[in-house]
């Protein structure tokens, strides 16, 4: 057993943090002392390494709690996405020490940005949060394609991919014209249909994610033209406001 100084000093965990994890049932004590100190078993501590790598994932302590008591929680998928996610941040600072080395031996001639983005590494984040958020829209998906052949999942694909060859067709107009609103709640419909219930809040976050950079942006622009993904996300924004 370790008491809560001890947990603290490995972890880097303050022990302030500790107390409000097992004030709200997140990481509870393993069992108090007589004199009252919190003490703490292997158990608790591969539970808090869990923690830990969900806040990396940039979890709120509330999602946390409701996925380490989820009863299909996989300790060891979890892991591989946190190895992932931390090989594509320890690329991002190579990138970034390259970058600043070139400059102090031969100066800023170009102006090179790309060592500063992090699109790839928000982008799996967020599909890793959405594999293990079982948000009410999560579990609707999950019901909603659970049986579903493939040759329907194709002909959904084909659907969705014929709603963005639109958008690239109308992406030198106005993203707050008619034929943009009708498309943008043509997409929302076809989500909410076949998906999940895609309320504006969502659909203003796939939006970002679409024009993000990665890879739903190089899908969406080889279907219907180079910005068309940028134009999607700018009319999906006004469409919602």
């Amino acid at each position: 057993m370790m008491t809560v100084h001890e947990v603290s000093k490995i972890s880097g965990v303050s022990i302030r943090a500790l107390h409000h994890y097992d004030n709200i049932g997140l990481l509870p004590a393993t069992e108090v002392s007589e004199a009252g100190y919190r003490l703490y078993d292997d158990t608790a501590l591969q539970r808090l390494q869990s923690i830990l790598l969900f806040k990396e994932l940039e979890f709120s302590l509330k999602e946390i709690k409701e996925i380490l008591e989820s009863p299909d929680f996989d300790w060891r998928k979890a892991l591989e996405q946190q190895i992932h996610l931390l090989e594509l941040r320890k690329e991002h600072l190579q990138n970034l020490i390259d970058l600043a080395c070139g400059i102090k031996e031969i100066g800023v001639n170009v102006m090179n940005f790309e060592a500063f983005d992090t699109r790839k590494i928000d982008e799996y984040a967020a599909q890793a949060k959405a594999s293990w958020g079982k948000t009410e829209a999560y579990k609707e998906f999950e019901q909603k394609s659970a049986g579903r052949s493939k040759e329907t999942q194709h002909k959904l694909n084909i659907e969705m991919m014929e709603i963005f060859a639109e958008f690239g067709r109308i992406k030198e107009q106005s993203p707050n014209g008619e034929e943009a609103r009708e498309l943008t709640k043509r997409l929302q419909k076809h989500i909410t249909e076949n998906y999940y219930t895609c309320t504006n809040e969502i659909l203003q976050e796939l939006g970002k994610m679409y024009a993000g950079g990665g890879d739903f942006t190089v899908n969406f622009d080889k279907v219907g033209g180079e910005g068309t993904a940028v134009f999607v996300n700018e009319a999906i924004q006004v469409y919602c406001r």
